[in-house]
């Protein structure tokens, strides 16, 4: 049957490539978290929590942008997908998934690797 073959083909065309850092709109998430911390929305430290968090954001993102070529394209991807699920998306969520996903491709090439001696052999 040719026609999952096709639907497949296409879904992967539609799959956009992770080549560039994608540009997000914090202000919703860092709203919603300023509140959380704040008493009232008229509350003034709402207003300076939510700057804070805006300029956090900026500095990741800065961050990613100096990293993302040590990431893998997969990986890049897949971070994407899952920082832009649901609504609001954070560069702290981006950026907390990339290092995650290189982390675990570190570790499992670790353990893949045949152990090697420590002690010098015998002469």
């Amino acid at each position: 049957m040719i026609l999952p073959s096709v639907l497949a083909l296409g879904a992967h065309m539609l799959t956009p490539i992770a080549d560039s850092v994608p540009t997000f709109n914090v202000e919703p998430v860092c709203r919603g978290i300023a509140i959380q911390g704040g008493t009232s929305y008229r509350d003034i430290t709402v207003a300076k929590a939510k700057q804070d968090c805006i300029d956090s954001e900026r500095e990741t993102r800065e961050q990613v942008v100096k990293q993302w070529s040590t990431f893998s394209a997969a990986d890049r991807r897949h971070c994407i997908d899952e920082a832009t699920m649901g609504g609001d998306s954070s560069y702290t969520e981006l950026l907390t998934c990339l290092e995650m996903a290189r982390d675990v491709r570190k570790l499992g090439s670790e353990a893949e690797a045949p152990d090697v001696p420590t002690v010098a052999p015998r002469q």
